[in-house]
């Protein structure tokens, strides 16, 4: 095992001892983790800079706010797709398309559930898998319900690049495309994370009315002509308003 490795699993040690323990000194975390003094302190040290670990006004060390902001978002992810889950299971049964659900993470979404089971063409969403919040039907619905001060802002940082031939660059046509997706609460795109595909998405909100996932249909770019999402769109539309009233959402 590397030495970077050691310090790593051993850093993991110590934090596993405030599964048991609320509040713990510095001889206690000696004591229960068996590690050498000298080491135990770097580690504390670099927990604290990192704010896993929070040392307190009597000396005892303590789980950071950190790990409260982690366990908040993982709570809130895991209530999202139980959730979701049955619902996507139904629209896919009726749509026969792959059902994707993500969520945002920074300047990026993150595909969190996926079900494709009659979908023969493999995709490129994938569970873990990333995007960039302007492209890709599913990113950019999230994108289109943030607030015109974070979108103005994400687009003066943002390097744009072309992920395939129907990726949508232009500032102004994105903005065009955003206004458009806040008036008919849905996003359709073409060819834009791969080429030769599609997706139609609906914005899933939380109690607070706030954007919290999107959801969408996606499949091969043929079966999304003009008739074919005409009859898409109010089922990924209901699908999104049924898992947002279930997470406490009233319109």
């Amino acid at each position: 095992m590397s030495a970077k490795n050691k310090t790593v699993v051993r850093s993991l040690d110590i934090l596993n001892l405030f599964v048991e323990h609320p509040a713990l000194t510095f001889q206690e975390i000696i004591e229960l983790s068996g590690v050498p003094k000298s080491s135990v302190y770097r580690m504390l040290t670099s927990l604290e800079e990192m704010k896993f670990l929070e040392k307190g006004a009597d000396t005892r060390y303590r789980l950071g706010l950190l790990f409260l902001q982690y366990g908040s978002l993982v709570s809130k992810r895991l209530d999202l797709r139980q959730v979701a889950y049955p619902i996507m299971e139904r629209l896919h049964a009726e749509t026969k398309e792959a059902i994707n659900l993500i969520v945002r993470q920074d300047d990026e979404a993150i595909y969190v559930e996926k079900i494709d089971r009659f979908q023969k063409v493999r995709l490129y969403t994938a569970i873990g898998r990333s995007s960039p919040l302007y492209a890709g039907a599913c990113s950019r619905v999230i994108l289109s319900h943030l607030s015109d001060a974070f979108i103005t802002e994400y687009f003066e940082r943002e390097e744009f690049q072309q992920y395939a031939n129907g990726t949508m660059t232009d500032p102004a046509l994105l903005w065009k495309t955003i206004q458009e997706t806040r008036e008919t609460g849905y996003t359709l795109s073409h060819s834009e994370l791969e080429n030769h595909t599609s997706a139609l998405a609906a914005p899933i909100f939380n109690f607070n009315g706030d954007i919290l996932a999107g959801i969408s249909i996606a499949g091969i770019e043929a079966n999304y002509q003009p008739e074919q999402v005409e009859l898409l769109i109010p089922k990924v539309k209901g699908a999104a308003l049924e898992i947002s009233r279930q997470l406490g959402y009233m319109e």
